[in-house]
């Protein structure tokens, strides 16, 4: 039981990627705990994650142990080109269950009606995401590091968790808050999250050092069990539930002080607008920025930056409040589903206003070319200099992609396919697949091209 049933590497965000060996005994433990979760047996339940990281595991086997099929999905952008190459939607139709990060699930949540249960991982929840995805459906939040075995603690909507709170431990897990001297803090209070039980790993491949410092002995058991130091900081609410603050090292300098990221974002979060959060600093940390997802129906994207700002002018220090928020249509995100803050800056320290698109003036910009500048400035929140600009190299990705054939074909009212953005990736090409449907199938889009010849 003890040996070593896998060695996975983690992702790194927190410093060099570390190989974890999991054993047998932690992984029995976490599919007893699986077991126990009662999803509906049957249908369908998605994974969306790479097989490099566990949650790859947890998006698999929950699924079987409930009698439920697996559908394997690449999102990444090979995988969305595939789609479009096959004639496909990314998505399969029909989905059960759907397990994804947040900033996933506020990306592609539209194609998601006939899931029954969602599991968010890997990020915290802003309450109006949780709010949109619990309305007449079973959400559940869940928490947990590799070295834990995947999954550590779950809130469950069905038994009335706060499911922005990362919940109670999984049975056969136990869950410890204490200060530096590994002593229990009150409820209420912060401190570091350790996790303990039979599920914790035996330790980092080839770097005994580092194991001694994370993977210590658990004093309130004994016998020598050990328990896992999680670098997370979290408070124990009345009820018992655990409510996610940050990282201990999930801190940076500005101007001398020092921030956690993860309070600003949770600062911005708490407003019923907001659907998802991403800080991070800007101009070599001098300043932060800050990124939202505006929930559906919001109408006015600066005023929601400013109240952004407002909230953060109450609630933080001085040096917390972000110079920069800008209202996003998704957050960028790494393979994982995390926020990826580097690709992040990047958009933030672009020049939010300017000439705009076919500023040059010169006649050479079409309607149409016109029409998809418009759209590429407004979801990737950059400037798009002219026909020749390439979406990728403007900072465009994977959700992105999807995000601007979405709102090409609001704009324009024909079916903007996604391969024609994924083939050939400029605004002139995308102008003229968009003209050439116009021309078979009419609407907007025709009757503005027909305009600008008259002109």
């Amino acid at each position: 039981p003890d040996s070593c049933a896998y060695l996975i590497y983690t992702s790194g965000t927190t410093g060099r990627p570390k190989g974890v060996e999991v054993t047998y005994r932690g992984l029995d433990t976490f599919v007893e705990a699986l077991s126990g979760l009662g999803l509906p047996p049957g249908g369908l339940g998605l994974n969306a994650v790479s097989p490099a990281f566990d949650g790859w595991l947890w998006c698999t086997l929950l699924y079987l142990v409930h009698g439920q099929g697996v559908a394997l999905t690449d999102l990444s952008l090979d995988g969305l080109r595939q789609a479009a190459a096959e004639g496909r939607e990314p998505l399969p139709a029909g989905l059960r269950t759907v397990s994804l990060t947040p900033s996933l699930l506020a990306a592609h949540g539209a194609g998601l009606d006939s899931a029954e249960v969602v599991v968010v991982a890997g990020e915290a929840c802003p309450a109006a995401l949780a709010e949109r995805f619990a309305q007449g459906r079973r959400l559940l939040n869940v928490y947990g590091p590799t070295e834990v075995t995947i999954a550590a603690t779950w809130a469950d909507s069905r038994r009335g968790d706060d499911v922005t709170s990362i919940g109670r431990p999984l049975p056969g897990y136990r869950a410890y808050v204490l200060d530096e001297e590994l002593r229990p803090v009150p409820a209420g209070t912060e401190g570091e999250l350790y996790l303990g039980g039979p599920a914790v790993a035996r330790g980092y491949r080839g770097r005994p050092g580092l194991t001694a410092s994370r993977f210590l002995p658990d004093p309130f058991q004994g016998g020598g069990t050990r328990m896992y130091r999680t670098g997370d900081v979290v408070i124990r609410r009345d009820g018992g539930e655990l409510e996610y603050r940050g990282r201990r090292d999930d801190q940076v300098k500005v101007r001398g002080h020092r921030i956690e990221l993860g309070e600003v974002e949770r600062v911005a979060a708490e407003l019923p607008e907001v659907v998802a959060a991403a800080c991070c600093p800007l101009a070599a940390g001098q300043t932060l920025g800050l990124a939202v997802v505006a929930a559906p129906g919001v109408a006015d994207p600066a005023g929601l930056a400013t109240r952004v700002v407002e909230r953060c002018r109450k609630q933080l220090p001085a040096a917390a409040v972000p110079a920069t928020v800008r209202v996003l249509d998704r957050i960028p995100t790494l393979t994982t589903g995390k926020a990826d803050r580097a690709a992040l800056a990047r958009a933030l320290e672009q020049p939010e206003d300017g000439d705009g698109p076919g500023a040059a003036g010169d006649g050479t910009v079409s309607a149409s070319e016109r029409t998809v500048m418009t759209v590429w400035a407004e979801v990737l929140a950059t400037e798009v200099p002219g026909p020749e600009s390439d979406f990728f190299d403007l900072g465009g990705h994977s959700l992105a992609a999807a995000r601007a054939v979405s709102e090409l074909r609001r704009a324009t009212g024909l079916r903007v396919g996604l391969g024609a953005l994924l083939a050939r990736p400029t605004v002139a090409d995308v102008a003229a697949e968009i003209d050439r449907l116009a021309a078979e199938q009419g609407g907007p889009a025709a009757d503005a091209a027909a305009a600008a010849e008259g002109a």
